[in-house]
């Protein structure tokens, strides 16, 4: 007896069996697709308009999201397989890539100090102070920066009172040798945060020491050498050099002021606007990897994916402490479970508050790195795009308490009592002893 096979419109020899199959396999596609693309990202759109994009970093724990997005696959997952995560040598160097732009050679964006896509979009930073616009699109991370200091002053025991500093410094001084504090990049983080612990002490950042400005991944060999008195540096830089046995920690900076911004994903404006979607798939995927860097379980692998070669090429063991909150001082001082540990999502750490950049602006003025009359609210709205991260948010499904309800966090304490309003950042500056201009 011959076997009869089901006929009809469209379905000529196909089973009804086959069917089944066959829209079992379907479902399951679209199941996984809810599942690569939450809450129907890009349903509403055509998707990303480019694969990839260039991004730089420099050797930094907080650099961690952009190595995770990539070798977790979180850019691919989004749409944009050819992200390329490319090191920088130093702060000075992503600018200038930044200002070529890959087309020119450069890159389009970067794991970047805060202050930066500010002073590269005023062009004070740039050659013939040709502006760059610039976007921010998230926060990288908060606290966990670490001023140290030299051997030298091993006795001293220096902390978060650098007035005991101030006298080694000036009986240094009257010897006939030179006293030096290293940051990472002028009127950037790391120069804003040992400039505002100098100054706290009574040290005058620009009359009484040397500013030099020394790459990250350079501070402890040039530690060992004697460079410098005292720096500040993003991790793992102090932990390191910490086990090298070449300085010690006076303070991590969430101590100056707690839970204070620090890295951004900074993007040329130009490449933001002309690949919109992309841009969102980007911030997707970062956005992602920051919540799976802030998982305690997430600590260890997350430390040794950027321990590696093409990243950090450092020790697990210089980054996996820090990470998780414990702080060796290097003094006979240990801190374990630490609140200032560096957040990289929780307590709102990737939202982009422009309250913060009002007090970065702030700060630069304050040295002489911005214009007294700088429009810092223009600037801001300029370069400040929260806007695409509550977008992203929303197609990411994030948490209803995990989006602030304002631009702003308001008021900011900081270590010395200073109140910091940026409804009135004019009244901030008339409170402090030393800088650059009349307020």
């Amino acid at each position: 007896m011959a076997m009869r096979t089901i006929r009809g419109s469209g379905t000529d020899g196909i089973s009804r069996r086959s069917l089944m199959k066959a829209a079992a396999g379907t479902a399951a596609l679209l199941a996984a697709a809810r599942l690569n693309f939450p809450a129907g990202a890009f349903a509403q759109s055509a998707g990303p308009e480019v694969k990839g994009a260039k991004l730089g970093f420099i050797a930094l724990t907080d650099a961690s999201p952009l190595f995770v997005a990539k070798e977790k696959g979180f850019f691919a997952k989004y749409g944009m397989p050819d992200v390329e995560v490319l090191k920088q040598a130093s702060w000075g160097t992503t600018r200038d890539n930044l200002v070529l732009g890959s087309e020119g050679g450069g890159i389009d964006g970067a794991h970047i100090l805060t202050p930066m896509p500010y002073l590269i979009s005023a062009g004070t930073v740039t050659q013939n102070n040709v502006p760059t616009p610039m976007h921010i699109l998230a926060r990288l991370d908060l606290n966990c920066q670490g001023i140290s200091v030299s051997n030298e002053y091993a006795d001293l025991k220096i902390g978060l009172d650098a007035k005991p500093l101030a006298a080694a410094f000036e009986k240094k001084k009257a010897s006939g040798k030179s006293v030096k504090a290293a940051m990472t990049f002028p009127g950037g983080t790391h120069d804003l945060w040992i400039r505002y612990w100098m100054a706290a002490g009574g040290i005058d950042p620009d009359k009484d020491v040397e500013t030099i400005v020394v790459p990250p991944p350079q501070m402890v060999a040039n530690m060992k050498v004697g460079t410098m008195d005292c720096l500040c540096v993003g991790e793992p830089w102090n932990e390191q050099l910490i086990h090298q046995k070449s300085g010690y920690s006076a303070l991590t900076t969430g101590e100056i002021w707690k839970d204070h911004p620090e890295k951004a994903l900074g993007m040329r404006a130009a490449w933001v606007e002309k690949n919109p979607n992309a841009a969102k798939a980007l911030l997707m995927a970062v956005m992602e990897a920051l919540q799976w860097c802030d998982k305690d379980e997430n600590k260890q692998e997350m430390a040794e994916i950027s321990a590696k070669r093409q990243w950090m090429n450092v020790p697990v063991e210089d980054i996996i402490e820090r990470i998780k909150g414990n702080f060796d001082y290097g003094t006979g001082k240990v801190e374990k479970n630490s609140p200032l540990l560096m957040k990289f999502w929780r307590d709102h750490a990737s939202y982009p508050f422009q309250s913060h950049d009002q007090w970065f602006i702030t700060e630069n003025i304050r040295w002489g790195k911005l214009p007294v009359n700088t429009d810092a609210k223009a600037l801001i709205a300029k370069v400040n795009r929260e806007d695409l991260w509550r977008e992203a948010a929303k197609d990411l499904g994030v948490a209803a308490a995990d989006i602030p309800a304002s631009k702003s966090r308001g008021k900011e304490m900081l270590f010395d009592g200073k109140v910091f309003d940026p409804e009135d950042p004019t009244a901030y500056l008339k409170s402090l002893a030393i800088k650059r201009i009349d307020a």
